[in-house]
């Protein structure tokens, strides 16, 4: 299958229902922060050896978002790609598809703070670590954070939470590009056609060398890189597993 266009003003009830519920935590959040909850010290993925770490967290983060341009394009990207999923394999396989890609990025993503956490507590003094894992939770939400760079660093790999339904978002990327290879879409910088193979491989390229080159970002790029790569497998296991994929 090279070519799908579903009607434009038809939305599939899984990414709809997804669309509709992201919209109405970011509400929830912002109506509860104005009253000095913060959904996102809850709700937010936090790294596992974080004093706020739930395992619910592994899911509700996907929910959560940073403010409503985050959410307009996450939910944008949804729209456009995951209506096409999912009116090709159906509801139910595209549930599974987002949530796996979801939690493969969530996994992906703490495997690598694991690595970085690790990595910076090994080159600084263990009275330096003990002090951030200590004390290091209470000056967070104090909104402040260790001059020291490396302390910075590993407080916020401890006590930042991730949220945002990215992971799954390239993960449909990805499922669309790997479903409809040679379909064109239009880039608006530069005003370009690209086939959505390549579009998948440069982006996927530009979030490993970000990942890479800016460690400590704000951005999770290896949690869009975590989706991709658990699409990847997942739709070559149904494609080799499934007598009838398409």
């Amino acid at each position: 299958m090279n070519n799908f266009r579903p009607s434009i003003n038809t939305i599939p009830p899984v990414v709809k229902n997804l669309i509709i519920i992201n919209a109405i935590m970011l509400f929830i959040t912002y109506v509860l922060g104005m009253r000095g909850v913060d959904l996102y010290k809850i709700l937010g993925l936090h790294y596992f050896e974080s004093p706020d770490f739930r395992p619910f967290q592994l899911v509700t983060h996907l929910f959560m978002h940073g403010d409503i341009w985050h959410l307009v394009f996450n939910m944008f990207a949804l729209w456009m790609f995951g209506r096409v999923l999912e009116s090709v394999w159906g509801p139910k396989r595209f549930f599974i598809y987002y949530f796996v890609t979801g939690l493969g990025a969530a996994a992906l993503h703490t495997l690598v703070n694991f690595i970085e956490f690790h990595y910076l507590a090994s080159k600084m003094l263990p009275e330096t670590v003990q002090m951030v894992v200590s004390q290091g939770t209470e000056i967070f939400n104090q909104g402040k954070n260790f001059t020291d760079p490396q302390a910075f660093k590993l407080n916020n790999i401890l006590n930042m939470p991730t949220v945002g339904a990215s992971g799954a978002v390239f993960g449909i990327l990805l499922g669309f590009g790997m479903l409809f290879p040679n379909t064109e879409l239009m880039l608006l910088f530069p005003p370009i056609p690209i086939k959505a193979k390549y579009f998948v491989m440069g982006y996927g390229a530009i979030e490993l060398f970000s990942g890479i080159a800016n460690t400590g970002s704000n951005i999770a790029h290896f949690a869009h890189l975590g989706g991709m790569l658990f699409g990847f497998f997942m739709i070559r296991y149904w494609n080799k597993h499934t007598t009838h994929f398409y």
